[in-house]
């Protein structure tokens, strides 16, 4: 398998590659990309999850003209969630292209916003078959220097009816455009619109060969309302693991995740492509000898690993490639032994979930998070065994004296001795999980609350003024992101803080953390800034999330502004003007109106 440098891509994608850590292509990137390059059409079956968005955005990107800021490349998808999960794709693998702009365009998104970009100018459109015909009949979208056109899963744009949207998009296509066409399976209709739509294409077939270990338990968490750190925490709590294998996606993750495992009291070690041999090795004998516990790895960093004390696969980041995740689970059940993979899956990715089920032929089942008494409980077993094993394997004489001791010079009873003792012991790590406010709110500094890039503000106040405004951030291409204010139920006497909202949010709406604004905190609710637009399914899964155990009950400030003035809550007026503002406003009033001073503009207009 070659290197993706091995691929002539350009230098601002290889360096995008190199800096989110991907390693190496998979057979369909590899096989693909030299394709797309030297401008031919292309025909690919593969299965979803094989790895296809970067097969045909890398060398979209590696042609783009950057300063020609005309839509160059349309990329039809049959749903809006694939829509936004390509386009966000468009823009990480874009992050050293300067001035590069990608737009997504899907039904149910308020289309005022997708016109004032269209105008702006964009290089690449992801967009759903019938809002992409939308704006082809307006005209405010046009094709002129299109160059490459995709239609990503094909056959499921059959199942969804979309075939005859997609030959009329065709039609309204330049002549001479490149047409990459990829579908998991090849039905008569997908076979007749490559015939008939693309010129002399290459063929490429990914067979799938994804098999299981009957002897692993496999099982998912649907991420929800948590952040996945501290969800991965509570599980590791109550799983008995040996040895664990947690797969992430890029290098630097393996860095990341390995050191606040450190932070949380776990043996834990990343391994990834940049470490020599000879650091993998000593690695990998730390993991086989009980040194560390926990091995954070990328897929090409943990190949060849065979470790018989691997109880556990937590695969943190859902795998594109199908084949992946069963080369990652392979790393448990080895030597006759039972092992389970546990699996993360956001709301966005349960098609991969399903692809991987497909493959495999297996379900896999969903799994509840170890709620907070289950976590108590068996930190409570966990403590009573290590008495046990101290009272049978140290000498404790010394420690006898001076309790003894301790008994006679005070007043204190043995239980009451052993109670403070166990308390001394576990100060560090308490045995019931607190989810309250570890301080009174009113002494946290702001800084506490605020999120770790400084981008969003939190404040105690109480509930004594009208919902605020949300303000327009600025995305990374440098275009204004029109927000809207949302009210949230959760607030201080929750216990919650800010990074519980933007988890929850960016889990469960595929919000990316960048684009949820300012959150400030109330007493028993929260404001928090997000994208207008939002999907009604979305916004109507959002009220049912919770947090702190809390439903989010989200609805738009707008909303809860108008309910008020129905129920004939008094509105607020507006202050009085000051003394000096009413003698102005009074001049003002005498002012004839012929006597008005002429305007710096006019003035200079007339010399």
């Amino acid at each position: 398998m070659p290197s993706f440098s091995e691929l002539s891509l350009s230098k601002p994608v290889l360096s995008a590659l190199n800096r989110i850590g991907y390693e190496q292509p998979s057979p369909i990137q590899a096989a693909s990309i030299p394709h797309l390059l030297d401008g031919k059409d292309l025909l690919g079956t593969a299965q979803t999850g094989t790895g296809k968005t970067a097969a045909f955005a890398l060398p979209i990107l590696s042609k783009i003209n950057i300063k020609d800021a005309q839509p160059q490349a349309l990329v039809l998808t049959p749903t809006r969630e694939l829509a936004i999960q390509v386009a966000e794709a468009f823009k990480t693998y874009a992050g050293d292209l300067k001035g590069f702009h990608v737009l997504p365009i899907y039904g149910g998104q308020d289309i005022g916003g997708q016109l004032q970009k269209l105008r702006r100018g964009v290089h690449v459109i992801v967009g759903t078959p019938g809002r992409v015909m939308d704006h082809l009949r307006r005209k405010s979208l046009k094709l002129d220097a299109l160059k490459t056109v995709v239609l990503d899963e094909g056959d499921e744009m059959l199942r969804m009816g979309f075939i005859d949207d997609v030959t009329w998009i065709l039609e309204h296509t330049p002549a001479a455009r490149q047409v990459a066409l990829f579908s998991a399976t090849m039905p008569r209709p997908i076979r007749k619109i490559a015939d008939t739509y693309l010129n002399n294409p290459a063929e490429i077939k990914i067979e799938g060969k994804a098999t299981t270990v009957a002897s692993i338990e496999q099982v998912y968490w649907s991420v929800s309302g948590v952040n996945k750190l501290d969800a991965l925490t509570r599980i590791l709590e109550v799983e008995d693991f040996d040895g664990v294998i947690l797969f992430v996606r890029t290098k630097t993750l393996t860095v990341e995740v390995a050191d606040k495992l450190e932070a949380r009291g776990y043996s834990a070690a990343a391994i990834n492509g940049d470490m020599s041999q000879q650091l993998r090795e000593r690695t990998i004998k730390q993991l086989k000898d009980g040194q560390i516990d926990i091995l954070v790895a990328t897929d090409v960093a943990a190949r060849g690993i065979d470790v018989a004390r691997i109880s556990h696969v937590v695969n943190y980041d859902i795998p594109y490639d199908t084949e992946a995740y069963v080369h990652r689970i392979g790393r448990t059940g080895r030597a006759g032994r039972s092992g389970k993979a546990i699996l993360f899956v956001a709301p966005r990715e349960r098609r991969l979930l399903r692809a991987i089920e497909k493959a495999t032929r297996q379900a896999i089942t969903a799994m509840e998070l170890p709620s907070k008494e289950q976590v108590n409980q068996k930190r409570s077993e966990q403590f009573k065994a290590s008495i046990t094993e101290t009272l049978q394997t140290q000498k404790l004489e010394f420690f006898h004296n001076i309790v003894e001791e301790y008994l006679t010079e005070s007043s204190a009873s043995a239980e009451d001795l052993a109670a403070a003792l166990a308390y001394m012991a576990q100060k560090s790590k308490p045995l019931i999980v607190s989810e309250g406010r570890s301080r009174p709110a009113e002494t946290r500094s702001k800084s506490q609350h605020d999120s770790a890039d400084g981008r969003r503000e939190a404040k105690h106040k109480k509930d004594t003024r009208e919902p605020r405004k949300a303000k327009k951030i600025i995305d990374e291409t440098g275009a204004e992101v029109e927000m809207e204010a949302f009210r949230l139920a959760v607030g201080y006497q929750h216990g919650v803080n800010p990074g519980d909202i933007v988890g929850a949010i960016a889990n469960e709406a595929g919000v990316d953390s960048a684009y949820i604004g300012r959150i400030e905190l109330f007493d028993d609710y929260c404001i928090v800034d997000l994208p207008t637009g939002m999907p009604k399914e979305t916004f109507q899964h959002l009220k049912k999330v919770r947090v702190r155990q809390v439903p989010l009950a989200i609805e738009k400030t707008s909303d809860k502004t108008k309910s008020k003035k129905r129920k004939g809550d008094s509105e607020r007026t507006a202050p009085k003007p000051k003394p000096k503002a009413k003698a102005k406003a009074k001049a003002k009033k005498k002012a004839p109106r012929d006597k008005k001073k002429p305007s710096a503009t006019k003035n200079a207009t007339k010399s």
